[in-house]
């Protein structure tokens, strides 16, 4: 354990996460080492032991962060309305899920690598959260919804939330490669992929 009140212990964590952050948005998961995360830092890169013991638990604890805001962001969706329709619901999941595309990313590109080469206690951590944002969207069907079958919506949306970034998001080279394949693909942006399938599940009127 490193030593140190909890207020450094987490300021340290939240730094190495924001330095993980910063670099993935330029690099990719591969190129990344615990290395240039410390480099990153204003502490030495042993130090990052004290916290995490690879970086596969720093790209989880990352993908942690973006599910507890998330939820917390859905929670709020909740809380500020009394009824929502099936578009003011779609929009805002659409909204808020568009504002996490690191989330998307990750889900899309390492999740499989993070929980594998993360510590029982990091990825119970980081199952609490998604676990919290599961309940939060529950909350929201619940609430304002309350004849659609829940965990069926959980069922397919959750899932589905693995291929967005991949059907949003390409390379030039991607492109390229689908261009020269003669392949009948039109790239859609996250927010019309979440608002579609949330009106879908919801019944609504696309």
């Amino acid at each position: 354990m490193p030593k140190g009140s909890p207020e450094l212990t987490a300021s340290r964590k939240e730094e190495i996460v924001n330095a993980c952050e910063r670099l993935y948005s330029t690099l990719s998961f591969k190129e990344i080492t615990i290395k240039e995360i410390g480099e990153a830092t204003s502490f030495t890169r042993t130090s990052i032991y004290n916290y995490f013991q690879t970086k596969e638990e720093i790209f989880l604890a990352l993908m942690q962060r973006e599910y507890e805001y998330w939820a917390q962001e859905m929670n709020n969706v909740a809380k500020s309305h009394d009824k929502m329709t099936p578009h003011e619901l779609a929009d805002a999941f659409a909204h808020s899920l568009e504002q996490h595309r690191q989330l998307l990313k990750l889900l899309a590109m390492n999740h499989y690598d993070m929980e594998e080469n993360s510590r029982p206690e990091r990825l119970t951590e980081f199952k609490t959260a998604y676990s919290a944002s599961l309940d939060a969207v529950r909350h929201c069907i619940k609430k304002f919804f309350p004849d659609t079958d829940c965990e069926n919506f959980i069922f397919v949306f959750f899932p589905f939330l693995f291929g967005v970034y991949p059907y949003s998001v390409a390379t030039d080279k991607q492109l390229q490669a689908m261009k020269n394949a003669k392949m009948d693909f039109k790239m859609h942006s996250i927010y019309e992929m979440i608002y579609t399938c949330v009106m879908q599940l919801l019944g609504g009127t696309l």
